[in-house]
């Protein structure tokens, strides 16, 4: 492999590696036996990718080389075995960021796949893009009766698509400059929730819907009986 192949799989497992742990430590508190801890993890590190495959019609990334798949069951286990250090607060950080790491190359290099193909052109190879590096906490929290990113403030998806749209916008412009594209949009993507995760920003509450408790009820109540 050349050099930038070289750096782009061992990021690949660092996100690996990070998605799976990450979602160990999401549900360890919840009395997940070892067997569920694993599907999650890996569902958690793959599944984004796999639905950007199954919606492209392409063989799904890992169906090849089920490298990153061994190395999500290795990582969920580690996690579940030792949840006490990965809790710690400066490993867990650590975690975090590599998580950061994961989510902004798997969303470039899914936003770059499907530009590629030509499927659903700049909006398709956006939506793609954010669906690789978020798809697979989707479905975590769904499984994990969890609060789903989607559904929280946290700035985690909102960077991702910021970078997909940038990195489709330069392919553009420069259709042959893949390589520095690609690194440039993913760590301006890292950067941003890197951003978020050391200043704990949220997004701003005029953009948010009020909740029940927090809003008036001017509202017809639709479950009323009478």
């Amino acid at each position: 492999m050349t050099s930038l192949d070289t750096l782009s799989f061992w990021l690949a497992v660092a996100g690996t590696v990070a998605f799976a742990v990450t979602a160990v430590l999401a549900v360890a508190d919840r009395g997940v036996d070892i067997f569920g801890v694993i599907v999650l993890g890996v569902i958690t590190a793959v599944g984004g990718g796999t639905m950007r495959d199954l919606i492209l019609g392409e063989p799904v990334f890992w169906s090849g080389n089920l490298l990153l798949v061994q190395i999500a069951i290795f990582a969920s286990i580690a996690a579940f075995v030792g949840r006490s250090f990965f809790t710690q607060p400066q490993v867990f950080t650590l975690m975090l960021y590599l998580d950061a790491v994961g989510a902004a190359l798997f969303g470039m290099q899914g936003a770059l796949k499907t530009w590629e193909m030509g499927f659903g052109g700049l909006l398709g190879a956006v939506m793609l893009g954010v669906l690789t590096a978020i798809g697979g906490g989707l479905m975590r929290d769904v499984l994990a009766g969890r609060q789903t990113l989607l559904m929280s403030s946290e700035i985690y998806a909102i960077p991702v698509l910021i970078g997909s749209s940038a990195l489709v916008l330069l392919l553009g412009v420069f259709p042959e400059a893949h390589t520095e594209t690609v690194l440039a949009c993913a760590f301006f993507t890292f950067s941003m929730r890197v951003i978020a995760i050391h200043w704990n920003l949220r997004v701003p509450s005029y953009l948010i819907t009020k909740s029940k408790i927090d809003a008036p009820d001017h509202s017809v109540r639709w479950d009323r009986k009478d």
